[in-house]
């Protein structure tokens, strides 16, 4: 029997209570473009939660490394450019967007945000429209 989905369905239920906590704990929507820019312009008293906050996200991963090593093979035939490059689109994008997918998708759309609505809806319409054009294109990234 296929598990995938009884994973998926774990991994939402943990993201959907964990970004609950930090609203209901910290007042905080938990999105990450957001929560790592408050650390890269430091607002006095508000850096020690988000500094705890990316560290726990690096721990998990190094945590999990050696029950799961299989998840951490790069299995992606990109160049080291490649990724750079779609890194700074990426951190364009939540500039533009005024935040990121987890922020918008996860925790806005769940307080009922029309702003967030559209982010999303943005975010997976331009995802689409790309796998489609570089498919017709004959590029595999």
């Amino acid at each position: 029997m296929n598990q995938e989905w009884i994973n998926a369905l774990i991994g939402g239920v943990i993201i959907g209570l964990s970004v609950s906590i930090m609203l209901l704990m910290n007042g905080r929507v938990t999105g990450i473009s957001g929560i790592i820019d408050g650390l890269l312009g430091p607002t006095k008293g508000d850096s020690l939660w988000r500094l705890l906050f990316v560290a726990g996200l690096v721990l998990g991963g190094v945590f999990m490394m050696p029950f799961k090593p299989e998840a951490f093979v790069n299995t992606v035939s990109t160049s080291d450019l490649t990724v750079a490059i779609a890194g700074l689109l990426v951190g364009f994008g939540t500039i533009l967007g005024s935040g990121c997918t987890s922020g918008h998708g996860v925790c806005g759309m769940s307080r009922l945000s029309p702003r967030s609505f559209v982010a999303t809806i943005t975010f997976i319409a331009a995802g689409v429209a790309a796998v489609v054009l570089f498919k017709k294109l004959g590029v595999y990234l």
